[in-house]
C-alpha cells in the first residue's frame, strides 16, 4: 500500500509563505482517494490509546481500561486533566503511533502506518526541504490523532533538546469542520495574541520550530472526531 502526493502544489509561493510567516498549509496534499482511504482507516480502528500527561509523566490508557473504569474514576481524571490546564501543560487525546520515517517497514495493510517513510521519501522529503529551507531533513516521525469533545493540548514550542526537529506537521483529515467546534491549530505570540486555522481535509500545515502554538479544545456540539496524523520533520544529530 502506498501513498502519491498530488501534483498541485505550487512550492516556490509555499516556501515564500513559510518563510514569512513560519507556517504554510499545503492543501490538497495527497491524491484525494488516498486521502479518503486514510480517514476510513482511522474511523475503522479500535486500537486507538488515549495519551495524557501529568506533568512531566506521560499516560497511555487502552480503550479497555477507560471502559473498566467507574463513573467516579472516570470524572475524577477528567478533573485532574483540567486541573493540569490551569497552569501548566497538559494534553489529552486518542493516538496511534507510527514507525519513524527512517526506520524498515513491518509487513501490514495499514496505510496510514506508511505516512512517515513517505514523508521521508526522497521526492516528499526534497518538497519539504525546499518549502522549509532546512536542507538536512533527513526523516518524518508521526502519530495518527482523534481529537473528541474535551480534549486539547495546551500551549508548547516542540523544542526538545536532541531531537532535531526541523519543522512540526499536521495532516488534518476533516472533510466538514466548523470554526465554532474548537479543535483549532493556534499560534500564539509574545503578545498574547493568537492566529488560528481550522482543521480541513486533505490539507498539511507545516510551521517552524521553535513556535508557540496550541489546540483548542474541542466542543461538545462536534458530530464526528478531529482526525489528524501529526509529527516532525527532523535531522541526523
Amino acid at each position: 500500500m502506498t501513498l502519491t502526493l498530488t501534483g498541485d502544489i505550487d512550492v516556490a509561493a509555499a516556501r515564500t509563505a513559510f518563510a514569512r510567516d513560519g507556517h504554510v498549509r499545503l492543501t490538497p496534499f495527497l491524491a484525494e482517494s488516498d486521502a479518503i482511504a486514510c480517514l476510513a482507516e482511522m474511523k475503522a480502528r479500535d486500537d486507538w490509546v488515549q495519551v495524557l500527561n501529568s506533568g512531566d509523566k506521560v499516560f497511555d490508557l487502552p480503550r479497555e481500561s477507560r471502559a473498566a473504569m467507574t463513573p467516579q474514576q472516570r470524572e475524577a481524571l477528567d478533573q485532574a486533566v483540567l486541573a493540569g490546564a490551569r497552569e501548566g501543560f497538559q494534553y489529552r487525546y486518542e493516538a496511534l503511533r507510527l514507525p519513524d520515517g527512517n526506520l524498515p517497514m513491518s509487513a501490514g495493510d495499514s496505510l496510514i502506518a506508511t505516512w512517515p517513510t513517505f514523508l521521508s521519501s526522497d521526492p516528499v522529503r526534497d518538497l519539504l526541504r525546499v518549502v522549509t529551507g532546512a536542507d538536512d531533513i533527513s526523516f518524518a516521525d508521526g502519530q495518527a490523532t482523534a481529537y473528541s469533545p474535551g480534549d486539547f493540548l495546551t500551549g508548547h514550542d516542540d523544542a526538545v533538546p536532541g531531537k532535531q526537529r526541523r519543522a512540526a506537521y499536521v495532516f488534518s483529515l476533516n472533510p466538514m469542520w466548523r470554526v465554532e467546534w474548537g479543535g483549532l491549530l493556534l499560534f500564539h505570540d509574545d503578545s498574547n495574541r493568537v492566529r488560528g486555522i481550522a482543521p480541513a481535509f486533505n490539507s498539511l500545515d507545516i510551521f517552524a520550530v521553535p513556535q508557540m502554538h496550541s489546540v483548542s479544545m474541542v466542543t461538545g456540539s462536534v458530530p464526528n472526531r478531529r482526525y489528524s496524523i501529526t509529527g516532525w520533520l527532523r535531522a541526523i544529530a
